[in-house]
């Protein structure tokens, strides 16, 4: 086993073939909402919103289809969105204040609404174009976010709810600094989306590099509640080549996500590697 504990270091720009977006658009957008009544009010919304959705299929067939990269949709989003509301949940439970409630006297269930919602939107912007899609998907989700919260908010904690928001979505680019836990753990949920799902379609296909290779290494990926720091991300690898996946692209999201301090990784490698490439020919 082995224990990592990010250092800050400057965030890299990697390109990671994924998904195809022809898999049907939209499998069920579930979390676990507990008892947080407007977070399952709000989940029912989004399942049913059919714009979103279509934004959704429309960022990956960017992303995807036209340009080879991960995907960026319903399947992606999803998951990001499990697991920055587990981290969540495990930082108010060990004390610590989300930016809604240190700033506007708001709830933790508000903070949980916040990275939800900055979950599903963070990146509809891809279905313009996959440069600067962090700043058009600011611009895409405001009148998104004013039907979804319509009813479950009023002024001034609509825009409150929906500024919040905002920040933890931008927080995800890498040229931002999130200033709130809810945008921390967004930040990080984003890069944890890290399975061998995400490359067995293109591997097969023929596409054999770092980035599917190494992707295909990651068999699981878990956050549970740490021993030492509230968050405990456990990731199983199946080959040594995982390593990149993590050294290259989980460390720097996490050493410029305010909240580097609160988490622990661990990495399990395999007794015996598994084999990914039997032969190459360039």
């Amino acid at each position: 086993m082995q224990v990592i504990d990010p250092p800050r270091s400057i965030p890299l720009r990697v390109l990671v073939i994924s998904r195809r977006s022809d898999i049907p658009c939209m499998a069920s957008f579930d979390v676990p909402s507990q008892r947080n009544e407007v977070l399952k009010a709000l989940v029912e919304r989004i399942n049913n919103d059919e714009e979103l959705i279509a934004l959704w299929k429309a960022s990956n067939i960017n992303a995807i289809d036209r340009l080879g990269y991960s995907d960026h949709g319903s399947t992606h989003v999803r998951i990001v969105a499990k697991n920055a509301l587990m981290m969540l949940r495990l930082l108010v439970e060990d004390g610590k204040q989300p930016g809604v409630v240190k700033n506007y006297g708001m709830t933790t269930d508000d903070a949980e609404v916040v990275v939800v919602l900055a979950s599903a939107l963070h990146d509809i912007g891809l279905s313009m174009h996959r440069q600067n899609h962090e700043e058009f998907s600011i611009v895409l989700s405001g009148p998104i976010l004013r039907r979804l919260l319509a009813g479950l908010y009023k002024e001034p904690n609509m825009t409150f709810m929906i500024a919040e928001t905002h920040h933890a979505m931008i927080s995800h680019h890498e040229g931002f600094s999130p200033y709130t836990i809810e945008g921390g753990v967004v930040r990080v949920a984003d890069a944890l989306d890290m399975e061998k799902g995400r490359a067995r379609i293109p591997f097969a296909s023929g596409s054999v590099n770092i980035h599917s290779v190494s992707a295909l290494a990651i068999d699981k990926v878990r956050v549970q509640k740490g021993k030492e720091r509230p968050i405990e991300i456990e990731i199983d690898m199946n080959n040594s080549a995982g390593i990149f996946q993590i050294d290259e692209l989980l460390k720097d999201k996490i050493a410029l996500s305010g909240i580097q301090n609160l988490i622990t990784v661990e990495v399990k490698g395999p007794a015996t590697e598994s084999s990914i490439v039997r032969s190459l020919r360039l």
